[in-house]
């Protein structure tokens, strides 16, 4: 077994010669890779701690990661960075492991009623654990890093601006926003842009924060939340947006998804869809999809595109935010480091180390993995007023 690894990181190694790192055994006994300064040093507490990693990848290694067995002094990053190579790829589960992991994507179908038990295993967790590393709008999603931003609470507020002018908003307007979160992207615009709107959220503490500081800031009944499924949303509406949440609707049901955004704009309407995704379709990461996401499943460009066209939709523009992203998380793992007295009076070590993990495996995914974000605008029938190019969205 030990030949077999000390194979994989000195292949590793030479593809990725920057990277440079030490392995610990259970012995006591060391390995170093590389010659540069190093990046980590991996420690692998057992033998079994190593099969786990060698058979069951990710979900092997997090859980790993998750109870101790393993541990990495210095870039986390780095370590995930590692996984996306062909010589970590190729590594065969189990099929034991293989039987269970499709048992559990079976059981987190998103079902209107396994839906709900989705959303709220993670963003129930309470408002008062994500107020310590989210920016002042509780935005939980990619944010836009123009050139004038120098804080994250810049860049979310930027993100919401770039939505608002590829939606052409304008006073007056309705807005619908599936999976609203904590109310962030409806406060920013009927602030700024005037607009009346409602959003959907299957999470009760979202639902319950965003409300109350709705009417906090004067903006209640004008915009509000309700707490509903996206398949029950009803009325009317200008402009449709979605940031963030068609991660979590489920191949299957992206039919259906795209049925409710076409019944509920009007004609002539716009659409924004920002969402993870990916280049080429697979199933979600099983330890993403157990211990973060359940239910979640990320959407290729081309399954987007060919649900907006096979509901009648005209597709106008798509944008990859991806190294947004990456930056976007690099900043809340910070801002969950400089908390985390905070967070270890609310959960134990290793709810700590979970999270350690997933925010940084997730922006190493969007540095060096085929994770990437999709901005897509549409139309619901032909626009002609529409700008002729993209020189309206960078307007100072």
């Amino acid at each position: 077994m030990i030949d077999t690894v000390d194979a994989i990181f000195r292949q590793l190694n030479r593809d990725i010669p920057e990277v440079s790192f030490r392995l610990r055994l259970w012995d006591g006994s060391e390995r170093s890779y590389g010659q540069a300064d190093e990046s980590f040093v991996l420690t692998v507490g057992s033998e079994d701690a190593l099969a786990d990693i060698l058979t069951r990848g990710s979900l092997g290694f997090g859980e790993a990661y998750m109870d101790g067995r393993v541990d990495v002094e210095g870039d986390l990053q780095a370590v995930v960075r590692f996984a996306f190579h062909p010589a970590v790829r190729e590594l065969h589960l189990r099929p034991r492991d293989k039987a269970k992991i499709l048992a559990m994507y079976a059981r987190h179908r998103n079902s209107m009623k396994k839906a709900r038990e989705n959303i709220q295993h993670h963003y129930d967790l309470g408002n008062d654990f994500y107020r310590l590393w989210l920016d002042e709008s509780m935005t939980y999603s990619c944010a836009y890093w123009d050139q004038g931003c120098q804080s994250l609470e810049e860049a979310q507020r930027a993100k919401y601006e770039h939505i608002c002018r590829k939606l052409q908003l304008r006073a007056g307007e309705r807005l619908v926003d599936i999976g609203c979160g904590w109310g962030g992207m409806l406060g920013y615009a009927a602030t700024n842009h005037g607009i009346e709107g409602i959003g959907y959220t299957l999470s009760e503490e979202q639902h319950a924060y965003a409300n109350e500081r709705f009417r906090e800031d004067g903006l209640y009944p004008k915009v509000r939340v309700e707490l509903r499924d996206y398949r029950e949303a009803t009325g009317a509406f200008d402009k449709f947006v979605s940031i963030g949440m068609f991660e979590h609707v489920g191949k299957e049901f992206y039919g259906q998804f795209f049925a409710k955004v076409d019944e509920l704009l009007v004609p002539g309407g716009l659409g924004v869809l920002h969402t993870i995704g990916k280049d080429r379709e697979s199933e979600t990461d099983p330890w993403i999809a157990r211990y973060i996401f359940p239910g979640g499943f990320l959407p290729t460009l081309a399954q987007i595109a060919h649900h907006v066209g096979l509901q009648g939709l005209g597709m106008m523009d798509v944008e990859n935010l991806r190294p947004h992203y990456a930056r976007t998380l690099d900043a809340w793992a910070e801002r969950f480091e400089a908390h985390l007295d905070e967070v270890a009076s609310r959960f134990d070590e290793r709810f700590i180390r979970m999270w350690r993990f997933y925010l940084n495996a997730c922006s190493a995914g969007f540095k060096w993995g085929d994770i990437r974000v999709f901005q897509a605008t549409f139309s619901k029938g032909i626009r002609a007023d529409l700008p002729l190019t993209r020189a309206h969205l960078y307007v100072e």
